[in-house]
Parts: C-alpha cells; structure tokens; sequence
C-alpha cells in the first residue's frame, strides 16, 4: 500500500466511497460505507484512489471530505464545492511551451458555491492566501487530484470542505487547534446525508 492509503469497507455500486486526507478528518466517522484514506497532497489522493478504482470496485459516487482554508475573511462552515482549481501549476508557460492547456479548471456541480484552489502547499503565509484569493474562496491539497481520478474513471463525485483555517500566518496551529471540531462537523453531515 502506498504511504497513508487505507481502506476499510467494502465498495459496491450502491454506496458511496468516502474520501480523505488523514484519520484526523475521519476520527468521528460512524457509517458502515467505505472511506479511503489517502494520505495529505496531490500524488497520494490521485495514486490512493486510482488504485482503488483500477481494481474494478465501483462505488455509487465518491464524496471527498475534508477541510480547507479559507482564502478571505468571511468564509466559514460547510461548502459543497462547485469548481476546483490548481494553484501550483504554471498553466500559461506550460501553455507557450507546449501548446496545449494543463489543469483547466474543472466544475464538479452547477450548483452555486466556491472555487477550491488544490496544490502541494499548505498555505500558510499572507502572500500566498493573497494571490489564491483572487481566483479562489478556499484551499486544499487534494480535491483537484480526486476530481480528475473521478473524471477518468467515470465516476461522479463531490466534495464537502469544512472551513478549519484562514490559510495565512498561523493556519497549521489553528488546523491542529480546529480539525477535531472539524471531523466532529463531517462526521455530523455524512449521518444527515444517510450514510
């Protein structure tokens, strides 16, 4: 198994497969669907879950939980994110180098809510939370990678992203500070949900 994946539960088409980083998030989790833990970035959500997904188990859809940082004052609670971006890749050079677009934006609902910036770097400076915050409402490090396995594989999916930091100067003492209340708040969503 890869560094962090682990997997309990059974997948099958009729349940959902839920999605996330660390046991933190899941700590208060009470269902009997299965949660992939995929451990933190980019590499291990995509190679945690295209494994999973290569091996035939399908689930009804995918539902990443987790939490973000918000990128503006003002952001707090649950969101269902609508579109989920890249911020640690250099699309335009990219572009004049090769011709060709690398990490398009993808929408994951129509439905109004918030941009989600993904990227290997918990941001935890001002300068960083200024420059997301221009193309994005919250940030995270793996939904971006989930939504891409989910879309090769043809399976729907959908994230919910708790809000446990203003990602700026001090986010990691306040994610360490907030991600029990935050599991506590996912755990509580996915029983009103039904799972």
């Amino acid at each position: 198994m890869m560094d962090g994946m682990r997997l309990t539960g059974t997948i099958t088409p009729d349940r959902p497969l839920l999605v996330l980083a660390v046991q933190e998030e899941a700590a208060h989790l009470d269902t009997d669907v299965p949660v992939l833990l995929t451990g933190i970035g980019k590499i291990n959500a995509a190679a945690s879950l295209a494994t999973v997904l290569a091996r035939g188990d399908r689930p009804s859809e995918i539902i990443n939980l987790g939490t973000a940082g918000a990128l503006s004052s003002g952001w707090m609670g649950t969101h269902e994110i609508a579109q989920v971006i890249q911020h640690d890749i250099d699309t335009p050079v990219l572009k004049a180098l090769t011709g060709r677009t690398y990490g398009d934006a993808l929408t994951v609902n129509d439905a109004a809510g918030p941009t989600l910036a993904t990227g290997d770097l918990f941001v935890a400076d001002e300068a960083a939370r200024a420059r997301l915050a221009e193309h994005a409402q919250l940030v995270d490090m793996e939904g971006y990678a989930l939504v891409s396995v989910a879309r090769t594989h043809e399976v729907p999916i959908r994230l919910i992203k708790h809000v446990s930091d203003e990602a700026g100067a001090g986010a990691g003492q306040t994610w360490q500070e907030s991600v029990d209340g935050c599991a506590k708040v996912l755990a509580e969503w996915v029983r009103e949900a039904g799972f």
